[in-house]
């Protein structure tokens, strides 16, 4: 017992010090000290193995690798905020939100951006049991054991909810890269880039033990579950009483005046600022109000990112030249002198086509000016400076690559290589797609070595990924045996995925994630998917169409249309895709190989109740709803009824929701269905 009130006194003064230092920028003890409790809890630990617990601070050096990261779901959906760059935005995002809530005046909480990566931490009965990366916003990577080396993370919170989950960002303040820059130069190491890809990349290493040696912070910035605030200032302050850092920075401010107000003095404090910001947020501060106001698309409503301007770079066009993308579509870019732009260095800029560069007027020698668009892609901005103008750029008549013809469709900008898959960028471009993490996430097949496989003729279509073999691998530029034996590794588990996520995976031109998950979820197979009669769909959907409208005037429940959320241009894209014979030959085989996920519905139970789904739902799509509930062995009807159980109400909802206000249907929002599938 002694011992174990020893262990116990010294982990809550670690901690203590660890919040003093990292939350509240106030500390009250030498590194020397700190380094001694530590060192003292670490040998009392290793006497008596017992006392060792998860939430020890001594937990925070990390473990060995992982072969790889482990899927999450977000209980609550990390999304995107839409983007303002002046005050007309800002001004027409209040007038939209006092217009819906139906008041003359909002109070918001304003807070920096951090420049950094958002994650999400779970606590269960006030000790931390998962971290996750954002991911797409529905699913990310499970990374708690990076996250437990943060020490500004508390391991374990005084909270008595069940579950609690916190939402922030983990960053590297600017001193604290540049001293880990000064120790990459002393021991003759490659320096890192900016603070931004350095945190990231930190908490996304297999091995916990590098992201323990790196100077990494974390701010909570959201209450994503669990208390019960009545606003999102109200949320942060117990937050900071829990003991999670939150920026100081945060206000409270009324109306739009307000909100440009807070910018304009974030702006002039921006570059003092420990860490870096790239713009502020605003969010509605009554929490039953963001609920009220709800999301459009995957965005909220409630809330809105306010971009500073992108920081911006003289320097000379070397040469104009054109890059070949993966649905052939031809780019300008201007080839520049390096020039240190927003954190990088830049060397090549986009020129987006051929319409954009004759606009700007662009030639090599000119002396443009650059910026990074989002503070990701690096453009030309204007020419400031014209150069000799001698080198008139000419969209080329014939691929660069594969000297296939080069077409521009009328009334299109981009010009296309006509190649397909013989062109070489082409099948670059697709191998890179089809093993993103995204699509077959298969790890280790990057860039570099799609270049070798493709150049070297070993690999012509994502289906000759599946013959590569051992020795063939070792053989290439560094790629050693485990190298090698990774990759086939990864390559084979890729053979098991879902029909989604391969369609995904294929590259249609204009098939996104959300449209092959509509296109997996509405034809069920493979086969059904690439036989269809995409013509015929075509016509039935606009007969539908017609036909609910006359139902809506008369007063009938519509019918469900088919593939709702796919345009007549992107179905067009699709049946071109699948019709092309070099298309289905290369599906043909990849179907051999792929083992999809069971598609098939659970048989109804005897007590199955039934739903009817309405409206825009955020955390899912409709069809994701569907699965969930025939999932849990209940049915999904497409008109309310007397024997309607429950009515999901999202965003939008339509008719309906008045007819289940009319029969008496219990209807339920979306957080309260999510918690129903918990218990179904």
């Amino acid at each position: 017992m002694k011992w174990e009130k020893k262990a116990q006194e010294l982990r809550q003064a670690i901690e203590r010090h660890n919040r003093l230092y990292y939350a509240e920028d106030r500390p009250q003890i030498t590194d020397a000290e700190y380094d001694r409790l530590f060192r003292e809890l670490v040998a009392l630990e290793e006497r008596h193995p017992e006392l060792r617990s998860p939430d020890s601070p001594t937990q925070r050096v990390g473990a060995a690798a992982l072969p790889e990261f482990q899927s999450v779901r977000h209980r609550v959906p990390m999304l995107s905020i839409a983007n303002a760059f002046d005050a007309e935005e800002v001004h027409a995002f209040d007038r939209r939100v006092r217009e819906a809530l139906g008041v003359e005046k909002v109070a918001y909480a304003a807070e920096p951006k951090f420049d950094g990566l958002a994650v999400s931490l779970i606590y269960r009965k006030g000790t931390l049991a998962q971290g996750a990366t954002r991911g797409d916003g529905t699913t990310g990577e499970d990374v708690t054991p990076n996250l437990r080396t943060v020490r500004s993370i508390p391991l374990k919170i005084a909270s008595p909810e069940e579950i609690l989950e916190v939402r922030g960002e983990v960053l590297m303040y600017r001193k604290d890269f540049d001293a880990l820059n000064a120790r990459q130069r002393e021991a003759g190491e490659k320096e890192y880039v900016n603070p931004r890809n350095t945190a990231a990349g930190a908490v996304r290493q297999l091995d916990s033990r590098i992201t323990a040696s790196r100077p990494l912070r974390f701010f909570a910035y959201a209450l994503a579950w669990g208390g019960s605030p009545a606003t999102h200032s109200g949320a942060l302050k117990r937050l900071k009483e829990l003991g999670f850092p939150v920026c100081e920075d945060v206000e409270v401010v009324q109306g739009a005046e307000g909100l440009l107000a807070y910018y304009e003095r974030m702006g002039r404090k921006r570059e003092r600022l420990p860490f870096a910001i790239d713009g502020v947020v605003y969010k509605v501060d009554r929490l039953d109000w963001q609920e009220k106001l709800g999301f459009v698309s995957r965005a909220p409503r409630f809330a809105l990112a306010h971009k500073y301007p992108a920081e911006e770079q003289a320097t000379e066009v070397l040469a104009v030249e054109v890059q070949v993308g993966r649905t052939g579509i031809l780019t300008p870019v201007a080839r520049l002198k390096p020039v240190f732009v927003g954190g990088v260095t830049v060397t090549n800029a986009t020129l987006h086509n051929e319409d954009e560069l004759r606009r700007k007027d662009v030639w090599a020698g000119d002396t443009v000016v650059v910026r990074r668009a989002g503070d990701v892609i690096p453009e030309v901005v204007r020419v400031q400076k014209p150069g000799p103008r001698s080198q008139r750029f000419v969209m080329p008549k014939a691929c660069p690559v594969c000297q296939s013809p080069v077409v521009r469709v009328e009334g299109e900008a981009a010009a296309r290589c006509t190649g397909g898959l013989f062109c070489k960028a082409q099948i670059k471009g697709t191998l890179l797609h089809y093993a993103s993490r995204r699509a077959l996430d298969v790890e280790g097949l990057g860039e570099k070595l799609v270049d070798q496989l493709v150049e070297k003729g070993l690999v012509k279509s994502p289906a000759d990924l599946y013959a590569l073999k051992r020795e063939t691998l070792v053989g290439l530029e560094r790629m050693g045996e485990l190298s090698a034996d990774n990759l086939i590794f990864s390559i084979r588990k890729s053979t098991s995925t879902s029909l989604g996520r391969f369609v995904y995976g294929l590259g249609i031109p204009g098939v996104g994630e959300e449209v092959a998950r509509i296109l997996a979820a509405y034809f069920g197979t493979l086969s059904s998917l690439v036989e269809a009669d995409w013509e015929s769909l075509q016509k039935e959907k606009e007969a539908v169409r017609k036909e609910n409208a006359k139902r809506k005037k008369r007063g009938e429940p519509a019918v469900e249309v088919p593939l709702e959320g796919i345009g007549p241009e992107i179905m067009e894209s699709v049946g071109k895709f699948l019709h092309e014979q070099h298309n289905r030959e290369v599906i043909h085989l990849l179907a051999g190989l792929m083992h999809f996920e069971p598609a098939e519905k659970l048989r109804p139970k005897s007590d199955a109740k039934t739903f009817v789904l309405t409206g825009t739902l955020a955390a899912m799509s409709r069809d994701e709803a569907r699965a969930a509930i025939e999932a849990r062995g209940h049915k999904v009807a497409s008109a309310v009824s007397k024997r309607t159980h429950f009515v999901v109400a999202g965003e939008d909802a339509g008719s309906k929701l008045e007819k289940a206000r009319g029969l008496g249907v219990r209807i339920v929002g979306e957080r309260e269905f999510l918690d129903l599938l918990k218990n179904l």
